[in-house]
This record gives structure tokens, C-alpha cells and sequence, in this order.
């Protein structure tokens, strides 16, 4: 019997199903992936090295629609940070059920490094150190992970009820109708967060 005129397996297909997967399920397990793609589990090991490698994958999926600015140097560091944050919230709030998923593997796909190059670049140029580079790259990626998961939020992401003081019953109201609630709140934190973060 001749080969199949297309390969059965292939990365690419072997991370599109596990994307599929993490969509209906939150996650995937080897065998998992095996069975939807009708292959022993052993099949998988000729084209990635195991299910870090797939999750890599997957990040770079993610990754795949942050757009990263050219090397601008004069121009205000808020500026190419904040640029840089909107692209990446937009890209990874596509796959929410991924988002868990990846915060348990070490960050190695070339895609997520270039872009956290680019922010401890611009961080460094506006002045800095080291140590408040980690600490505020570690607080974007929380606060970006945290809106993506946000956009693909109910609605009405509370429920009002009679426990609910009034106070925070008249902050729901703003938001009642108001399709635009999440990204409101993403460029609201945005600025907090960009006022905040300074260096030295």
C-alpha cells in the first residue's frame, strides 16, 4: 500500500488540534490529542519532542498577531510600551482557555521573546535598572493576561443581586449595555499602569 498523497501528521496539524482541544476543555494529554488525531500516541514523538514543545506551539499561535514596532529609539518609551500591550491583549484574548495553560510552562517560543526584548529595551532606554525591568514586565504580562481573559467575559461580568451595596450597584449600571466594557477597562488600567511605572 502507497504512502497517503498528504502526510498524516505534521506540527502544525498535531498543535491545531490541540488548540481544539484547549478550546472545548481547557488543556490536552497526549493521549487526548492522539485519539482526535486518530494516530497511536507514539506517532506524535516523530514530530514534537513531547507536550512542552506542543504548548510552545501554541503560545506562538497566540503570539502570532502581536505586532511589534520597528526600533524607534526617540520615541516615548509609554508610548511603544503601550503599543506593544494593546497588540499583545487583542492577539491572546482569542484563545482565553489557553491563557491557564500557558502561565504553567516557561516562556521559549521565539515570537514571545522578541516581544519581551523589545519592552526590556525600552525599559532600559527610559532609565530602568535590571531588577525594575523584571518587576514591571512581570506586572504587564499580568495585567494584559487578566484583560484577554476579561474580553471573552459575560456581558454582565457580575450579577447584581440584594447583597450588592449600592455603590457597587451604581458602578454595574455604567456598564450595563456597554459592549465596549472590557477594552473601556483595558485602556483605563493601561494609563494607571503607565503613570505608575517609572524609573529609578
Amino acid at each position: 500500500m502507497g504512502r497517503p498523497p498528504t502526510p498524516l501528521l505534521s506540527t502544525d496539524r498535531i498543535a491545531s488540534a490541540a488548540m481544539e482541544l484547549v478550546n472545548a476543555t481547557g488543556g490536552f494529554t497526549m493521549p487526548d490529542l492522539a485519539r482526535k488525531l486518530q494516530v497511536s500516541p507514539s506517532s506524535l514523538y516523530n514530530h514534537v519532542s513531547g507536550r512542552d514543545q506542543i504548548v510552545e506551539l501554541l503560545r506562538e499561535r497566540a503570539m502570532s498577531e502581536v505586532r511589534l514596532p520597528d526600533d524607534q529609539p526617540d520615541r516615548p518609551w509609554t508610548a511603544v510600551v503601550a503599543e506593544v500591550l494593546g497588540s499583545y491583549r487583542l492577539s491572546f484574548a482569542r484563545y482565553p482557555r489557553l491563557i491557564p495553560l500557558l502561565t504553567a510552562y516557561p516562556v521559549s517560543s521565539n515570537d514571545a521573546i522578541r516581544m519581551y526584548n523589545i519592552l526590556a529595551v525600552t525599559l532600559r532606554r527610559a532609565g530602568f535598572d535590571a531588577a525594575d525591568s523584571l518587576r514591571a514586565i512581570t506586572l504587564m504580562d499580568c495585567f494584559v493576561l487578566g484583560s484577554a481573559l476579561d474580553v471573552a467575559a459575560p456581558e454582565e461580568p457580575w450579577k447584581s443581586g440584594a447583597e450588592v451595596n449600592p455603590e457597587f450597584a451604581e458602578a454595574l449600571a455604567t456598564g450595563v449595555g456597554n459592549p465596549d466594557r472590557a477594552d473601556d477597562a483595558f485602556e483605563f488600567g493601561l494609563a494607571v499602569l503607565l503613570r505608575g511605572l517609572s524609573p529609578g
